[in-house]
């Protein structure tokens, strides 16, 4: 079977989930060609402030891509550069995503799973995740921009050590590197991950989706910001009815219901 990423909705939570638990969610062709359509869809509903990615069954996140299609996607030349395109559209959709996006992780996450988790804004990891990133050991290049978002998290010679050694990172260790945010008790990640998500979700998303614009510009080289972008950001929250209702319900003494607008 070659698995499949499907969307559920939830009021305001949005949940993107890589479902191939044969294969410990490995990500097979026709998933990375699913993820770009599923965050669009995601993204384009109203209703959805916050995306949870997540894997399905008890086993992994994304156990990395499915290495059981590189024999034929990746040996010849022309087919190698159609799997990376494919991937490449995929690991951009979700970086490209307005909507916060949060990793709910457990147990592997590994290569391209690892990958995927960094494209997300927030991380969140059960006990039991272990995190590795195996190029080394399968003798292939890894794409810069996956090399870069895990530089940006734990620097340049964690990031080295982990590429160099390909060696298995518990979720304590990731925690203290800086490759995830939180780590939990398996039992209750999903409950604390839906009570972080629901807390973001309570907020005004212009606000959320200005923050998340201005950093990720401030990541980039001096050079290359979006300044303009990032002062409309700024521009629009002011100028928006959220803001109005934040003032007032401040006044009140009660909760602003946001309505992202």
């Amino acid at each position: 079977m070659a698995g499949r990423v499907r969307i559920e909705r939830e009021g305001a939570l949005g949940w993107l989930v890589f479902d191939h638990p044969e294969r410990r969610n490995a990500i097979s062709v026709e998933m990375w060609r699913a993820i770009p359509q599923a965050i669009r869809q995601l993204d384009a509903d109203p209703q959805v402030r916050v995306v949870i990615l997540r894997g399905a069954g008890e086993q992994a996140f994304v156990s990395g891509a499915d290495i059981s299609e590189f024999a034929r996607q990746r040996t010849v030349a022309q087919a190698a550069s159609q799997y990376d395109q494919q991937t490449g559209r995929a690991f951009g959709a979700l970086l490209e995503s307005r909507t916060p996006l949060l990793a709910m992780i457990h147990g592997w996450c590994v290569g391209g799973g690892m990958a995927t988790a960094l494209a997300a804004d927030i991380r969140y990891a059960a006990e039991d995740a272990v995190f590795a990133i195996p190029a080394a050991r399968l003798g292939v290049g890894y794409p810069a921009a996956g090399i870069q978002a895990l530089v940006a998290l734990v620097g340049p010679s964690a990031a080295k050590e982990i590429f160099f050694t390909a060696r298995r990172i518990p979720a304590q260790e990731a925690l203290q590197l800086g490759i995830v945010n939180a780590v939990f008790p398996k039992a209750e990640l999903e409950k604390d991950v839906r009570e972080r998500a629901a807390a973001i979700a309570r907020n005004a998303p212009l606000s959320v989706r200005s923050a998340k614009l201005i950093v990720q510009e401030l990541a980039r080289d001096p050079a290359q910001r979006d300044a303009a972008a990032m002062e409309a950001s700024i521009r629009a929250c002011f100028e928006s009815e959220d803001y109005r209702e934040g003032v007032r319900a401040f006044l009140e003494k009660r909760a602003p219901q946001f309505e992202g607008r």
